[in-house]
Formats: C-alpha cells, structure tokens, sequence
C-alpha cells in the first residue's frame, strides 16, 4: 500500500515540475508581516484565496474553500463541526486546537490555551473578502498556537461608492442560506454591514444547523492616521451527530444517514470588537496598534463518551497588538509588543447514572486566569540587489492561575488539582534568504520555530490515568525550500519542501493515558500551479505529498494500538490533491469542474487499520442575466461515490462521518 501511495506521490510532483513552466506574475496582497506585502516577498508558503474565488464557490462550510490551497486538509465533523491539517495529520483534542492559529482580521478568534477544536466556525468566511493559509510555524510574529499553520480570515474594506451584495441559496438537502452586505464612504469615512444566516435539517437524522453571522466595519483615513474598527457576532445552535459504526454502514445509503447520538448538540456564541490606529509617522515609519476584547460561551454534551456529560466553558478578553514599521533602503525593521489578559471557565456536570468510572454528578468546575505577554522583532537586509535576509525572534510568557471551584482529588476517573499558578517561556526565531534567480522567479530558504504553551484543559482536565508527565511547551523545528512565480506568460507556480520536527507532541494513547513526550516528523512537497491553457480556459492545482510519522516508540495494552518509529501518524494521507478546470466563454459565463482527491491513511497508531481514500467531482456555473443580477448553480459528487469526511478505528470498530451524496444547489447572487 505504501508503495502505490508513493507512486501516486511522485506522478503529482512529476506533473507539477512538467506543468510548471509559463504566466503574467499576479501580485497578490497578504498580511503575514500583520501588513500588505506583495507574495513574491515572502519567505514562507502562503496561499490566498480571493474574493471571486470566495463567492463563486459559495462553500457550504469553510473546509470547501481552505481545499483549494496545498498542504490543507479539514474533515468536516456534524454541522459546522472540523478537525484540522495543516502540514500535519487531522489533529483532535487539545493538539487539534493548539496547534493551528486561527484569526479574523489578524487578531486571534480565541485566547492562546483557550482554543476551540472547531475554532473557524467563529469565523465570517461567508462574507470574507480573502482568506490567507500560512503553511508551517509562524510563531516569530503569531506567537502562540501556530505550530502548524495560520489561517486569517480577511473582512471586506469599505467601497468608495454605495454598494450592495445579496445571496439566497437552496439546495437538494435542505439547507438554505442567505448572506448580504452594504458599504459606502464618504469623505475620510468608509462603513460597511455585512450579515449571514444559514439553515439546514441536516444529511443525517437529527443533524440540523442553524447560524447567524454579524459584522460591521468603520473606517476612517486621512493622510496621517487611520482608524479602523470592526464588530463581528456569530450565533450557533446545531444538533450533532457522530460516528456511524462498520465499513458496511459508510456503504449502505440508509444506514449511512443514521444518527446514534439524537440527545447531542452544540450551541455557541461569539463576540470581538477589535479597532486598528496606524499613525503615519514620516515616509518610512509607521505605527500600528490594535486593542481588542473578545467574548465567547458554548455548552455540548459529550456524546463520544459514556458519561454524555454536559460541558459549559467560556472565556473572555482584552488586550492589545502593537508594531512599528520602519522602511529605510536597504534596511527594514519590525518590532512589537503585544499582551493580552483572559478569564476563562469550565464546568462538567454528569446528569446519568454512574456508568464505569464515569460518576454521575459534577466532574470539573474551575476558572482559569491568565496573562500573556510577548515582544518581537524582525530585521530585513538587502545584501545584494536580488538577495534579502530576514531574522525574527518572539519571545512569549504565559502565566494560568488556576481556581478549582469544587472539593478537590479523585472523584471516579477524574482527578481535580488543587488551586495552582503555572508560568511558560517560548521563544520562536526565524532566519530566511530570499533571492532573486531571474526578474520573474524568486527562490528562499528558511528555518523556523514554533512554540507554544500547553491548553488549559490538558494542564487542569485531568483524569486519574495520567503517566505523571504534565503538559510541557510544545515545540516544533521547521526547514523549508522553494521557488514561485511565472515563467513566461501563461503558467504561475509555486513549490515549497519541507522538513519538520515536533517534540513534546501531549496527546492520549489507546489505553487512555496521557503522553506528554510525543514526537513526530512531517516531510513533504507542495505545489500549487495556474496555468493559462487558453484565453478563456484555466488550470489550478493545489498538490501534497508528505510523509507524517512517529519518532519515538509506545508499547500499550491493546498492542494493535501501540506505536513504533518510523510508523506514519494515523489519520494523515500522504496525497491530497485539488484540481479545477475553469472555463469562461464569455464575460458573463463562468464554470468550474473541480476534482478533490485525498490519498489512502491509516486509521489507528500501529497502522493495521485503512481508509482507501476518495475522489470527489463538484461542478459549479454562474451566468450573469443583468449587469446586476447572476444565477449560480452547484453540483456536489457528481458521481455519488459512498466516501468518508473523516475515518478512524477505535475501540474494535472502524468508525466514519459520512460525506454527502450528490447534492444540487441552485442561488441567486445580486450586486449594486
């Protein structure tokens, strides 16, 4: 099996180097240094995908969108549920949420050690005028939580004149959704309201969604300062379901739209206010500083255990992000300090009777305070006309302190500590070489850092399994190559490889108990490619192959569960493709044929367990009636193949989230 996935590999990268070789270079905007830049000036793997993208594909959830860049992969739960990838297995748990940054406009969704597993449901991608996917650590001026990756969901500025955008959408499994935004400006003031609603009963039984989206932006610019402030708001209040049980059932088309946890559900909401002054202050010089505060609450039962307790947590913020920027020649210089104060809570409350160790009654109810602090620095040097050299470090410190609200010790399998105060150190540096190889191409190299410290619910949610190692700062060493831009005028092309170590890898094994001194390795290539195959037909490909796998040894109990070096990290697919083929006849016809391809993985640690992988086919057209008014039109899994969101083995049994069938969707798009 592993020699046909290296075949299937190495015939993507054998395409990509062979497709690789012609098209007018697109500058394209990004905020990896928290400020516009041109691409071509990054030494890192970014992707952005746009506002046309955005709006032509009408993702139902923000994985369809994040699909189009190389090296992301997101497994779609229940509803607006998702584990994510990011130059890394599908991670869950406290790594699922730690390990990748999340941000809306730059500033982070959640607190760093109070991050969701599903934390871009927060997210109003729906109205996004970009989203930008930084492949690989970025902590040097992210800070904590970007181990893997960053992911920063761009608001729409407001229009110069008055404008309107509408969207309704219906489609063959009941789910509806409507979206609209107005802006305008007037004089040194730009506003904007944009807002989304979406409803569906769900593929499967007792699996409905309900969601509402709120943001508004104020703008204010003259020649020397600007002011920019945004409001969002998101409302969540979905029924869940969980695994389907047996490779027969994924195959079965009744059965596969079965529902086991009716009683489960998630309700959420979120709010951020978050304002940006930038101070002009002379030709090279400028000054940026962005207070916030953010408030988030969201309550579930926990379906996937016994117990089916119920979970209440919560946190809220203030704090600030602060850079200044300097310009001059040769020389460029960013330097910041940001900080940043949170109150968080969790409770479990086990309504049943006890069942095993899973006591009936309250299991946690603790606050948590907590204070960070970090300061950057980043220096640029033209050494030669064509060559630049970076070096940025970031020092954070954390301080928890932590307040258990119930009597403590053992109470069954959970184990509440005494009130504690924990502190962290990281330090995340980087070092790069970007040079010039010809005035259309661009090459770099770059060591990264990674780092950051432990969730608070893998410190402090602690059970009476534990190994007596506690939760330490993860850290994970990064080393990257690659070369972008066109080559003539009809291909544009960007390849990055990668070599990563992570250590201090927390996770649970098999057996239940907690692994403070995990390590993995995460090798691999990505491409992604546009090619102009004539003047109204296009080709893009965003293609992966790498290997992610352990690198240290853990016998368990249930020996089909124990890990060995060199084994491949389960739930990581060593291929994962995307590739449209876009066609516009005319100015007002597009359509799009889309193939996603995600390669076979293991499903368990000792990798005795498979998921064979899937191919999907979505056709997507837009026709424009009016100058103001489109109709637009969806097919997803256009051959109705039987696949998997997400596949997993535990406990004896292959387990499955089910991926749609073939869906049509039909909408209307309205502009001004």
């Amino acid at each position: 099996m592993s020699e046909r996935i290296l075949s299937a590999g190495l015939s993507l990268l054998l395409l990509s180097s062979i497709f690789s070789v012609a098209f007018a270079q697109e500058i394209i905007v990004v905020t990896a240094e928290r400020r516009p830049q041109p691409a071509e000036d990054i030494t890192q793997s970014i992707s952005v995908i746009d506002n046309d993208q955005l709006t032509f594909v009408g993702a139902d959830h923000i994985a369809e969108a994040l699909a189009r860049a190389p090296g992301v992969s997101l497994h779609r739960g229940s509803g607006a549920e998702h584990l994510t990838a990011i130059r890394s297995p599908v991670l869950n748990a406290g790594a699922g949420a730690g390990s990748f940054l999340f941000l809306e406009n730059s500033v982070a969704l959640r607190s760093p050690g109070f991050a969701n597993l599903n934390g871009l449901f927060d997210a109003h991608y729906e109205i996004a005028d970009q989203l930008e996917i930084v492949r690989g650590p970025s902590g040097a001026l992210y800070g904590a939580n970007a181990i893997h990756g960053v992911v920063n969901v761009l608001t729409p500025a407001p229009s110069e004149e008055f404008s309107i955008f509408a969207e309704v959408f219906g489609d063959s499994e009941d789910r509806y959704k409507w979206k609209g935004l107005v802006s305008a400006s007037t004089g040194a003031h730009g506003f904007l309201a944009a807002a989304s609603v979406t409803s569906e009963s769900g593929y499967r039984v007792d699996a409905g969604l309900d969601q509402q989206k709120l943001t508004l932006r104020h703008l204010f610019d003259n020649d020397d300062i600007s002011v920019d402030t945004i409001f969002s708001f998101d409302n969540l209040e979905q029924e869940t379901a969980g695994f389907i049980f047996g490779a027969a059932t994924l195959l079965d088309r009744d059965l596969r739209r079965t529902n086991n946890f009716p009683f489960a559900f998630r309700d959420a909401k979120s709010a951020r206010l978050q304002s940006t002054v930038e101070w002009r202050a002379g030709e090279n010089t400028r000054l940026r500083v962005t207070p916030y505060a953010r408030w988030n609450e969201m309550a579930f039962p926990q379906h996937f255990l016994p117990s089916n307790a119920l979970e209440e947590n919560g946190h809220w913020s203030i704090g600030a992000q602060s850079a200044i920027y300097h310009d001059a020649g040769r020389v460029s210089f960013i330097a910041g300090i940001d900080g940043e104060y949170t109150q968080g809570y969790l409770r479990e409350l086990q309504s049943r009777p006890t069942i095993f160790s899973f006591t009936q009654g309250l299991h946690y109810d603790y606050e948590v305070r907590a204070l960070n602090a970090s300061g950057f620095v980043q220096g640029k040097y033209e050494l030669t006309p064509g060559t630049i050299l970076t070096a940025a470090v970031r020092i954070d410190g954390t301080i928890y302190d932590y307040d258990n609200l119930t009597a403590s010790g053992v109470v069954g399998r959970f184990l509440r500590l005494d009130d504690q105060t924990d502190r962290f150190v990281t330090a995340s540096p980087k070092f790069s070489v970007r040079h010039r190889l010809s005035d259309a191409l661009t090459g770099y190299i770059s060591f990264s850092r990674g780092a950051r410290p432990p969730q608070t619910t893998d410190l402090y949610r602690l059970q009476i399994n534990q190994t007596g190692d506690r939760a330490r700062p993860e850290l994970i060493d990064a080393l990257e190559a690659g070369i972008k831009g066109p080559i003539g005028e009809r291909i544009q092309f960007d390849v990055a490889a990668f070599f990563m170590d992570k250590r201090n890898f927390f996770f649970r094994d098999a057996d239940g108990f907690n692994v403070a001194n995990g390590e993995t390795r995460h090798l691999g290539v990505e491409s992604d490619i546009k090619i102009a195959l004539h003047e109204t037909l296009t080709l893009e490909s965003a293609l992966t192959y790498a290997v992610h796998s352990y690198r240290f040894d853990r016998p368990t109990g249930n020996a089909a569960e124990s890990i060995s070096v060199g084994d491949d990290v389960d739930t990581a697919p060593r291929v994962i493709a995307n590739t449209r083929l876009k066609w516009r006849p005319q100015e007002r016809i597009q359509l799009e044929a889309e193939w996603v391809s995600v390669g076979s993985y293991f499903t368990d640690a000792a990798n005795d367990h498979i998921y064979d992988g899937h191919n999907i086919v979505h056709l997507r057209a837009e026709a424009s009636v009016t100058d103001r008014l489109a109709v637009f039109l969806m097919l997803r899994n256009v051959t109705d193949a039987l696949y998997a969101e997400r596949a997993d083995f535990a406990f004896g049994n292959d387990r499955f989230f089910p991926g749609e069938e073939r869906t049509f969707g039909f909408g209307l798009r309205y502009r001004h």
